[in-house]
């Protein structure tokens, strides 16, 4: 009996070691199929970023040549496809911008750019220059569609009043009394455009608007 139960304790030892030994190899190869899918996963990102660059040169390429439309699409196909935008990226797209007159995105890529990498960046000066140029069109985009705004506004049109022929009087919005604000407070006078009736006929309305219709002096 004695015998038998000394047999049975190095089996045990030796069942013990194992099972060790094959939960060992288990976390080992649990270790060995993560490491494997996250070099996978590297080397996805790596090809990934790799494309994604070779786009973005091929759309620098496109810009230097005067293919600003071209460029474009491709620098919107880059920012598509990524959730993280390379500081450079920002300074390209906003140059391009400026050559397609798209001022606005210009200044907004550019001055980006600028807020990123500030004076010590590879491009600070020429995305400096650039959005100064942006600027100066986007100033003169948006005086030329005021003006053209107001060419529109300014052709002579009849505004139909609707069938009562009366507005009210923009001018004093039908209150009769206009308030001036000067700076000893404010002044107090009767309307001198509705005769302080507080409407207009709509002969009188549309001479208003044309800038024709004269303000009663006694009332000013």
């Amino acid at each position: 009996m004695a015998s038998a139960t000394k047999k049975e304790i190095p089996m045990k030892a030796a069942l013990s070691i194992l099972l060790v030994f094959l939960v060992a190899s288990f976390g080992f190869c649990q270790d060995t199929e993560k490491d494997k899918i996250r070099e996978l996963e590297k080397q996805r990102e790596f090809q990934k970023e790799l494309k994604i660059n070779a786009r973005l040169d091929s759309a620098i390429q496109l810009s230097e040549n005067g293919q600003y439309e071209e460029a474009d699409l491709k620098y919107r196909n880059v920012l598509a496809t990524i959730k993280s935008v390379p500081s450079d990226l920002t300074y390209h797209f906003g140059r391009n911008s400026y050559h397609l007159q798209k001022y606005k995105q210009s200044v907004d890529w550019l001055t980006k750019y600028i807020q990123l990498k500030g004076t010590t960046g590879q491009y600070s000066l020429d995305a400096a220059n650039w959005l100064k140029l942006a600027e100066e069109g986007l100033l003169q985009q948006r005086l030329a569609q005021s003006a053209k705004a107001v060419e529109v506004l300014s052709r002579d049109f009849v505004i139909d009043c609707g069938s009562s022929g009366k507005v009210t009087c923009p001018v004093c919005n039908g209150s009769t009394v206009v308030i001036r604000r000067t700076y000893l407070g404010e002044k107090y006078s009767t309307c001198g455009f509705c005769k302080q009736l507080g409407v207009l006929s709509c002969e009188e309305y549309n001479q208003l608007l044309r800038g024709q219709l004269k303000e009663s002096a006694e009332e000013k």
